[in-house]
């Protein structure tokens, strides 16, 4: 029940609903990857270094939506457990450009395919046309939060 003039109606917000199911994607995605001992964060910093190996530890927090202290404390962890490798001193600058082992690629097929189920089960109740429809949404929505700034 809301009430007229008192802040945001939140069973019509569209920024309350996308904060719900960010959330509730998050909680699923964390069901699937604590059993591989991985948390989202430890997951989006492997995916990252797949597909972008040498990003730099600031690169790193921008792209897991983390601070800069968050990231380096889980790459210390990553790289005392052998997931990643980082230079002793920086090749060009102040960045460390860290690049996953075979252990942290390993770990990351593991948990990208537990993170994909999540996906999958997301979407199971919409078509093709909807997905797609949904994807160029929510791109116009960040395109719009971004640019409008």
């Amino acid at each position: 029940m809301s009430q007229e003039g008192v802040g945001v109606d939140l069973e019509t917000s569209l920024g309350y609903l996308l904060k719900e199911a960010s959330s509730a994607l998050r909680a699923a995605m964390e069901e699937v990857l604590r059993p591989l001992g991985m948390s989202v964060t430890h997951y989006a910093c492997l995916e990252l270094l797949a597909q972008r190996p040498g990003l730099s530890n600031s690169e790193l927090a921008r792209g897991a939506f983390v601070t800069r202290q968050t990231m380096n404390v889980l790459l210390q962890a990553l790289e005392r457990d052998g997931y990643v490798t980082r230079p002793a001193q920086a090749p060009v600058g102040k960045a460390l450009p860290t690049r996953l082992t075979p252990r942290g690629r390993r770990s990351l097929e593991k948990a990208t395919a537990a993170v994909r189920s999540v996906e999958v089960r997301m979407v199971a109740d919409m078509t093709a046309d909807e997905r797609a429809a949904a994807f160029r949404l929510l791109q116009k929505m960040v395109h719009s939060l971004r640019d409008g700034a």
